[in-house]
């Protein structure tokens, strides 16, 4: 039984009697008011009785039966990280990881699920449209966006919100205002426009203000079985008097290629398929003839 645990400032704490119980895997169960501590400890001691399966379908239970889904999820997580050290004694850590990132996924999908979550009220003239059952407002989307860090998860919320403006049976639409979907792609493409900006002001900046320890990666544009396999000949197929030209142990090599390049997509690579490709065995995994960067045709001894 869990008993000494570090509690978390949990604001909204939903129990049940246990004579009104609707899920008995999923209610916390108190029949008294609890206090912090009962709350946190009932709280925890589900995530070590139920099966990891059920762990997305307990959070979405559990952030449906309170008012602020998002605070709910942040003390959560507060309680997992105060409580580390009895995963660890309890040798499930492997639990405590899929919780965090279970966190993170329910957090980014509420925040982005916000502006259909509340009819909150808003001046007709910030309306661009309304259908039978949600307005559209490009003022609120961009409040949105505005909060967010990342640009994929801006250009990810307005390309959901444009295709269910399109999907939608328009009840109404303000003369006013631009179109929603059109402002929805206006600001897409300025998105990307600002990032190829940036990118291009980040290559021609000065040497000298460049931060030794942060570097951007480069990017290749071939496929990376080709790319890999240059190294693979360089470390297993060209000698220079008896040694590899490039010396090391695959494990060393596939940390330098995954940390110094991006795919031709500009995506990162996977070490796992870096370290197959290299190894001697997985020839299946390398560049047939015809295809293959032939390294040693271009080298001269």
């Amino acid at each position: 039984m869990i008993e000494n645990i570090q509690t978390a400032s949990f604001v909204e704490m939903v129990v049940v009697h246990s004579a009104q119980i609707h899920n008995l895997n999923f209610d916390i169960v108190h029949d008294k008011k609890p206090t912090k501590q009962d709350y946190c400890v009932a709280l925890i001691s589900k995530f070590f009785e139920l099966p990891q399966s059920d762990f997305p379908a307990f959070l979405n239970y559990q952030t449906n039966l309170v008012e602020e889904p998002t605070i709910w999820l942040n003390n959560f997580e507060d309680l997992i990280s105060n409580n580390e050290d009895l995963f660890t004694e309890k040798r499930v850590l492997c639990r405590y990881n899929k919780l965090f990132h279970l966190i993170e996924s329910k957090r980014k999908e509420l925040q982005l699920s916000g502006v259909k979550e509340t009819k909150s009220i808003i001046a007709k003239r910030y309306i661009n449209a309304e259908s039978e059952d949600r307005y559209f407002s490009f003022y609120e989307i961009k409040k949105q966006i505005d909060i967010l860090d990342d640009d994929n998860e801006k250009i990810l919320l307005l390309t959901k919100e444009k295709h269910e403006y399109r999907q939608s049976n328009i009840e109404f639409i303000n003369q006013k205002l631009p179109l929603f979907d059109k402002q929805c792609s206006k600001e897409i493409e300025q998105i990307y426009e600002m990032q190829s900006i940036k990118s291009n002001i980040d290559k021609f900046k000065p040497l000298a203000t460049i931060n030794p320890n942060v570097f951007t990666k480069l990017q290749f544009n071939c496929n990376v079985n080709q790319f890999v396999d240059i190294f693979y000949q360089l470390s297993q197929e060209i000698f220079i008097e008896g040694k590899p030209m490039v010396e090391g142990n695959i494990n060393d090599i596939t940390a330098m290629i995954v940390n110094t390049f991006v795919d031709k997509e500009g995506k990162e690579m996977s070490s796992q398929s870096v370290k197959t490709i290299l190894k001697p065995s997985r020839e299946d995994k390398r560049p047939n003839t015809n295809k293959r960067i032939d390294i040693s045709k271009l080298l001269k001894f």
